[in-house]
């Protein structure tokens, strides 16, 4: 196989996101497709609706259930975006994640990128867990309070190696979704923050989706293939620029609240990839 730009050297952790109501942020164009045009309801279509004009996508979450989506296409790589506005104030418990994956369940060989949008108590910060799967196995996270816009700011870089391995998931094609679920049993302060029913339904909103990458045709689509031609085939697209680095470095230093690759009561030995450098 060819290697290219999803095998990408790296996996930037980025997209355009919402936090919370109490951050400001900068204008983004956005497409004017609907809701139909890129996705499908998994499950509880009952517990999703749309604005009149069908550009803003609402999820909700009760007692009974929750609610998610997922894109009619995969993607074999490429630079996805959503505005994404987390449920505001008593939020514990609750999970938003925004996540591509190879399978529409949790399949025992998947691959899959996540971001889950973590609920508090108000007044306190959402913290965003992230995560890498490849071929079924996970227990990549890192965690890093969020107060502010991910806006093409990488919040996290995965490296990939020079050499084949199991551990950077460049091989398969894949959805986007995001939901909205239950998970106070560990998702705020370790379980012992419960969901507060009293202030269901929890909502979340989603716009102005956009996608430029690779969309998969089987059996293979011609935009794997390495040219000259694409972004995902020029440098920048591979390596942080100067102003990256910087804005990186910053979330580092002042953000991060759990890294795996420093975890050595979890892991005894390190995983390889902890040894990869990601400003190379």
């Amino acid at each position: 196989m060819e290697r290219r730009a999803s095998s990408m050297e790296i996996l930037l952790f980025t997209a355009t996101l919402v936090a919370a109501a109490s951050c400001s942020s900068s204008q983004a164009a956005g497409s004017k497709s609907s809701f139909d045009d890129n996705f499908s309801i998994m499950w509880s279509e009952d517990h999703f609706k749309t604005s009149e004009d069908g550009q803003i996508w609402y999820l909700s979450l009760d007692n009974d259930t929750g609610c998610g989506f997922q894109t009619k296409q995969r993607y074999r790589f490429g630079w996805f975006s959503m505005k994404l506005k987390l449920v505001g104030g008593d939020s514990a418990g609750v999970v938003t994640a925004y996540y591509m994956c190879t399978e529409n369940g949790a399949g025992p060989e998947r691959d899959e990128l996540d971001f889950e949008f973590l609920g508090n108590r108000s007044g306190q910060p959402y913290l965003i867990q992230t995560n890498v799967y490849k071929n079924g196995t996970g227990g990549r996270e890192m965690r890093h309070m969020l107060c502010f816009f991910v806006d093409k700011v990488p919040v996290r870089v995965y490296k990939n190696a020079d050499y084949a391995n199991n551990f950077f998931p460049n091989e398969k094609p894949m959805y986007l979704f995001s939901s909205i679920w239950n998970a106070d049993d560990w998702a705020t302060r370790g379980g012992l923050e419960k969901t507060n029913w009293k202030n269901a339904p929890f909502v979340s909103s989603y716009k102005e989706f956009n996608v430029e990458g690779c969309q998969w045709e089987d059996p293979y689509p011609a935009c794997v293939s390495t040219t000259t031609k694409n972004w995902w085939d020029q440098y920048e697209a591979w390596h942080l620029s100067d102003d990256q680095k910087m804005d990186f470095a910053w979330i580092q230093r002042n953000l991060v609240i759990y890294d795996y690759c420093k975890d050595t009561e979890r892991y005894a030995k390190l995983p390889e990839e902890c040894s990869l450098s990601p400003w190379e």
